[in-house]
């Protein structure tokens, strides 16, 4: 085929206008399943502290009538801590550009603000969910809180040179990787039960989650007629010890798997996120997307980790 002499496409055509639809597109995960499931706590210092109790061990208790007393030896309570950390974004967006037409938002400032602060609350697990040992800083050195995989002493299953770290400042050593298997889960579940702990949810990456549907103890799965759907995955595991809800997290390290009692974590917030305008510099507008934080180990004893996993 061949065009007619002089015939007016698009490829020549000026003027025609474009067809930009009025929406962004973003499959960027938000989900950050410890900081939304972890409560919330104030802190009002930079150094955040805790403390945790133990009792006697159980024993027979058995006493003579009209006995002499004695009181008993008193244990004292642990004092724990966690340093804050300072999170933040600064969006900045030329006078022009703010002025400009836009497709998908109306202000260039409002739509900035709004991707610093979902982009914030990644960060936010991301370090919750590291093997980050607390740093006290300095004028020079960023304060930087413990993460979660530096409070495991107790509970804890690892692979052949693996070590724990302790009381958030202490990072663990990691090991060589090896298989996720249901006994090495019940082993920690068992553990974290015989110490007192009321374990509730399993959080894995995606490798381990996908081994966790494979466990035996979830060998029934379930069909009705009605849906026709076959279960292949599992979002409760019961245990010998209770059931465990089990939650997937795109930003933990794919190597562990976390035993948690959740009500024995929180976040503890300095400073809650907050946005203030900084003003112009030169011929643009800047904000600071600003929280301080910590994470709260309430007692380690309560959750545990079977680390040293393989994830391919």
């Amino acid at each position: 085929m061949v065009l007619q002499t002089n015939l007016m496409t698009t490829y020549v055509g000026i003027g025609n206008r474009e067809d930009l639809i009025d929406y962004i597109f973003n499959v960027d995960p938000l989900d950050t399943p410890a900081v939304s499931m972890f409560q919330r706590a104030t802190a009002r210092a930079v150094l955040h502290e805790w403390q945790t109790q133990v009792y006697a061990t159980a024993a027979a208790n058995a006493q003579l009538e009209g006995d002499d007393v004695d009181a008993e030896a008193a244990t004292a309570t642990v004092r724990l801590s966690n340093t804050c950390q300072i999170s933040y974004k600064v969006p900045g967006v030329s006078r022009t550009q703010n002025v400009v037409r836009h497709a998908g938002r109306e202000s260039e400032m409002s739509y900035q603000v709004d991707i610093r602060l979902a982009e914030l609350k990644r960060d936010f697990e991301f370090n919750i969910m590291r093997n980050t040992a607390e740093n006290t800083g300095s004028a020079t050195v960023q304060r930087v809180a413990g993460s979660i995989c530096t409070w495991y002493e107790t509970n804890v299953s690892r692979g052949v040179g693996g070590t724990s770290g302790g009381a958030g400042n202490t990072v663990a050593t990691d090991g060589t990787p090896r298989a996720f298997t249901e006994t090495l889960l019940q082993g920690v579940i068992q553990d974290v039960w015989t110490r007192g702990g009321d374990p509730d949810c399993v959080m894995v990456g995606a490798f381990n989650k996908r081994a966790m549907s494979a466990f035996t103890g979830n060998a029934t799965r379930v069909k009705t007629a009605e849906d026709n759907r076959l279960v292949a995955s599992i979002k409760i595991y019961e245990s010998d010890w209770g059931e465990l809800q089990v939650i997937p997290n795109r930003f933990q390290r794919s190597r562990d798997a976390h035993v948690l009692q959740k009500n024995m974590w929180a976040v503890a917030w300095l400073d809650p996120v907050s946005i203030t305008p900084l003003g112009k510099l030169g011929d643009g507008d800047y904000s600071l997307v600003v929280g301080e934080w910590t994470l709260e180990s309430r007692n380690q004893r309560a959750s545990g980790i079977v680390a040293d996993l393989t994830t391919s």
